[in-house]
């Protein structure tokens, strides 16, 4: 993996860029002043976004925007984007009003298809914001963003069982809200056959107020059509993590995924936790940091991988006072990939941190098909 830092007018690129017969960067860019309005803040970047695909001759695939105030800023966000694209509130605690994570790729060929949904000449899709799934309550929106995936998946001869390889679930105020995520996407699971006897989907589930204000669940995805079950790999980190049924939701720590050249590790949001399921260091935001990255790295391990493979990386805390500490460890422990710390509290209120992030490794598999 290299990693690149690049500064343009008003933005700052933290890049990491992977070669190995095609090209793939992730890159977090943020402004490089906090002072100035969100509009100004945000063209800089969209501007940034630009001048990297030029640099680089790279397609963003998929951008992830991470706003202080959703509701008065998405409005200077671009009108038409390039690719699948998410809108979260979800404040960047450097101090600027807007952040954004996007991933680029070499001979990149994704078109829209419908409701945020984007897919590509072979058969891989993203999916970003969908703005057209009728709103309600927590559960119901996360029955209707699983099931239309679900359906799209099958008119694809594909499945969600088969076929889906990352999810992410922004719930707003996840407290009370979370419980009906959780109870919608395992009755959606039983039924597409994800159970303990088999597997379930690399995900996370985070704080998170999607841009439209009547929407208490945002949902993003990735799939491949393609892929087949020998190219996947699912990692569990046993001596550090339990199962995570154990304590009633489905999803999987990570899951690592093969393809002729490359090998790519998401890793769900992971937090300071035991193999018996139990909160390590309670109130102790330092040991949970400690632990937290600890099971990352276990994680990786199983994966083949290493911090040296991640190529990019959200920090979430539940306290805005635990930020300079984050925020220091962060940068003193990983200085080139890139990351953002934003406030987001995790799924249970004693969880005061959690971390989600994707590696990519050379991989020499000549059976699979190019990535």
């Amino acid at each position: 993996m290299q990693y690149i830092n690049i500064k343009y007018d008003g933005a700052e690129a933290v890049v990491a860029l992977f070669e190995n017969g095609r090209k793939e960067a992730h890159a977090y860019i943020t402004p490089t002043s906090g002072s100035g309005n969100a509009s100004s803040q945000i063209m800089a970047i969209d501007t940034a976004v630009k001048m990297l695909a030029d640099e680089t001759g790279l397609k963003p695939v998929f951008k992830r925007y991470l706003l202080s105030d959703p509701s008065n800023q998405t409005q200077y966000l671009p009108q038409e984007e390039p690719c699948a694209c998410s809108v979260l509130g979800q404040s960047p605690l450097n101090g600027t009003k807007a952040s954004l994570l996007v991933l680029l790729e070499e001979e990149a060929d994704f078109r829209p298809y419908e409701g945020g949904l984007w897919e590509d000449s072979k058969g891989r899709i993203w999916v970003g914001d969908s703005t057209d799934i009728a709103t309600g309550d927590s559960l119901t929106m996360t029955v209707a963003y699983l099931e239309r995936l679900s359906l799209m998946l099958a008119q694809r001869g594909a499945s969600l069982k088969d076929n889906c390889l990352r999810t992410w679930f922004f719930v707003r105020d996840i407290d009370n809200n979370y419980k009906g995520v959780v109870q919608g996407r395992n009755s959606v699971f039983a039924r597409e056959g994800l159970t303990s006897d088999t597997h379930f989907i690399a995900s996370t589930g985070i704080e998170g107020q999607a841009a439209e204000p009547s929407r208490l669940v945002a949902f993003n995805a990735f799939a491949d059509t393609r892929i087949k079950a020998p190219q996947i790999k699912y990692l569990y980190g046993k001596t550090h993590l339990n199962p995570t049924y154990e304590y009633g939701v489905a999803f999987e720590r990570a899951t690592a995924v093969d393809y002729a050249d490359r090998r790519h590790v998401y890793v769900s949001g992971t937090a300071s936790i035991d193999n018996k399921g139990q909160i390590v260091a309670p109130g102790d935001i330092k040991a949970q940091t400690d632990r937290m990255l600890e099971n990352i790295g276990v994680l990786l391990a199983e994966g083949d991988c290493g911090w040296e493979d991640v190529a990019h990386m959200t920090v979430y805390i539940r306290d805005i006072a635990d930020h300079a500490l984050i925020s220091r460890i962060m940068r003193e422990r990983f200085p080139d990939i890139p990351k953002s710390i934003v406030l987001a509290p995790v799924c249970r209120p004693g969880w005061l941190i959690e971390t989600e992030c994707m590696a990519v490794k050379k991989a020499d598999n000549r059976d699979y098909e190019p990535y």
